[in-house]
């Protein structure tokens, strides 16, 4: 009798224990509204993507989602999506920043979050990057793994925040090699730069002319251009946001990482266990929002050497005794 009444209990505990848990959620109707380019983009994109899918793989909870053709777009499809109720919202890219900030003060009861960008409201959580410190890691990489001293750096639209990459790589090609070069384009001044596969690879084509056997493409689905133009002239690549090593392994140096599916995840899972914040998320090497990527695509590229010195980088970044300048603070490389 005692046994049976002590299952008894046991049982009513753990059924209890499973109420608490689940008063401790509530349904949520999460949506994302991409960037232009594509939601497989193998970059930015598909970073948000990937974490949204793992939240829908995790609780079965679908995920709303739209991809635009133009930036015209973003704030009808923002307001779409808060009057059929979808919450919390994320907005993809800088660029949505405008659009934004006009839908969220028309739906004050909806949460929204955004990516790269900063909108000063109660109801919109703001997630920016450290780009500067995961692009001086795989700075120091090129640097160590040049063999010419000329290493290229590719970027989508000519904005600061593209220039913020560059800043963080050239600054880590510098403490490696002091002596390196460091050649740079950028691929336009329009949207369009993020979706020009073809005038990547021209530009990378280019900078291999003049000697460069490193190219860092900081620059969405061009990117894949200049990745391919890599691959085909025997050089090394450095993709960025996305782990892209898998799309040349043996030619693809590394990876920048970005973890933009960490941002997507969280927002929607802090909203469906009732923790979503607004405010301003500021994400570095510390808050494990950037690093860079090894695995068996890339590892053979990675000598024991080349590891030791981004591992001490990257501590040193993460305890204060490197300082990796952002370029965003004034518009300038130089501090």
């Amino acid at each position: 009798m005692k046994r049976w009444v002590g299952s008894l209990i046991s049982v009513l505990a753990a059924l209890g224990l499973a109420a608490a848990a689940h008063a401790q959620t509530v349904a949520i109707k999460p949506a994302v509204v991409f960037s232009t380019g594509g939601k497989f983009d193998k970059s930015f994109n598909e970073g948000v993507w990937q974490g949204a899918e793992r939240f829908k793989k995790e609780t079965n909870i679908a995920v709303a989602e739209f991809e635009p053709s133009n930036e015209t777009q973003f704030e009808q499809a923002l307001r779409r999506f808060a009057q059929r109720g979808q919450d919390p919202i994320i907005a993809v890219g800088f660029a949505q920043a405008v659009a934004l900030d006009k839908v969220a003060r028309e739906f004050p009861n909806i949460h929204f979050t955004v990516i790269d960008s900063v909108v000063d409201l109660p109801n919109v959580q703001s997630v920016v990057f450290k780009e500067q410190e995961g692009s001086f890691l795989v700075g120091v990489l090129a640097a160590m793994a040049s063999k010419t001293g000329k290493i290229g750096f590719v970027g989508g639209m000519d904005i600061p925040l593209v220039r913020r990459f560059q800043c963080g790589f050239e600054q880590g090609i510098k403490y490696a090699s002091p002596n390196a070069e460091l050649i740079t384009n950028m691929t336009g001044t329009t949207p369009a730069a993020w979706n020009d596969p073809g005038r990547g690879a021209e530009l990378a084509k280019g900078q291999f002319d003049r000697g460069v056997d490193v190219v860092y493409a900081a620059a969405g689905s061009t990117g894949l251009g200049i990745l391919q133009a890599a691959k085909d002239r025997g050089k090394l690549g450095i993709g960025v946001d996305s782990n892209q090593n898998h799309l040349h392994p043996g030619n693809m140096l590394t990876s920048m990482l970005k973890r933009v599916d960490l941002a997507a995840y969280d927002s929607f899972k802090a909203a469906r266990n009732k923790e979503w914040k607004g405010g301003v998320q500021v994400l570095g090497l510390k808050e494990g929002g950037v690093d860079w990527a090894l695995d068996k695509d890339n590892e053979k590229l990675i000598t024991p050497q080349m590891k030791a010195a981004v591992d001490a980088a990257k501590a040193g970044i993460i305890s204060g005794q490197i300082v990796v300048h952002d370029y965003m603070s004034n518009n300038s490389c130089k501090s």
